[in-house]
């Protein structure tokens, strides 16, 4: 992905003002609520902005846990992978990002979805 989607979507700005707007969402989320229960969300939210730079292409690289490792605690299902992603999607696009951007960007989410669900 190029440097040009990172900046296209407005740069670290944007992508803090998607990753509050997918935080309020998931956590509204009856279905998602448990998954979060007891998590530092400060330091969740730090690394989903700088996953979602780094996808997007910016001037950033993720440091976090290796996606498998992060998430096999948590026995995610398929349908709450799905929810995540639209809620994901949803905060993208209520956020002004366009729909090649949100395709990139989304691409970049579900190519992750195996190592997220254990498979």
């Amino acid at each position: 992905m190029s440097q040009s989607v990172y900046g296209e979507i407005g740069g670290r700005d944007a992508v803090e003002a998607v990753v509050t707007d997918f935080y309020d969402r998931v956590l509204s989320d009856e279905q998602l609520i448990p998954y979060f229960e007891g998590m530092d969300m400060d330091e969740l939210r730090a690394h989903q902005i700088q996953f979602i730079s780094a996808v997007a292409g910016g001037p950033v690289e993720y440091s976090g846990a290796d996606m498998r490792e992060a998430h096999i605690h948590l026995d995610i299902d398929e349908a709450d992978f799905e929810a995540v992603g639209t809620h994901l999607e949803t905060a993208l696009r209520t956020n002004g990002v366009g729909e090649d951007n949100i395709d990139a960007i989304m691409a970049e989410v579900v190519a992750l979805k195996d190592p997220i669900l254990d498979r």
